[in-house]
């Protein structure tokens, strides 16, 4: 090793004393794997279409997203095991929502925050 290497130092103990015990790995690694699940584009719209219509059934997801209702039903029972969404089941038909209010939020305010990062122009 060089003698150039940088020293570690802290610049604000205090800030670091008051955050360090609030970082707690298990916290971590389940919230990195929500936003993994919702990471994929085609969950993600799954999810978005849940905001919009609150409950949905397989096929008109698979219509939405257009894909296969094995598709479709491979990805909501993802999201279902994450417990991002929630199921009913009516006779033969499966209706979807999403799991609580925090998911639809979540949804929300990740497309609020890029279209104020990306806005559309709508005159010229």
């Amino acid at each position: 090793m060089s003698k150039d290497r940088c020293e570690v130092y802290c610049y604000d103990e205090e800030k670091v004393q008051r955050v360090q015990p609030l970082i707690k790995i298990e916290d971590f690694v389940g919230t990195a794997q929500l936003l993994k699940a919702l990471a994929d584009a085609t969950r993600l719209k799954i999810a978005y279409a849940l905001v919009q219509e609150e409950e949905l059934c397989v096929c008109d997801v698979a219509n939405i997203i257009g894909s296969s209702m094995a598709t479709a039903s491979h990805h909501l029972r993802l999201l279902r095991n994450m417990r991002l969404a929630k199921y009913r089941k009516e006779g033969k038909l499966v209706f979807y929502s999403l799991d609580d209010d925090h998911i639809r939020q979540l949804v929300q305010l990740a497309f609020d925050h890029h279209k104020e990062m990306n806005p559309v122009e709508t005159s010229k």
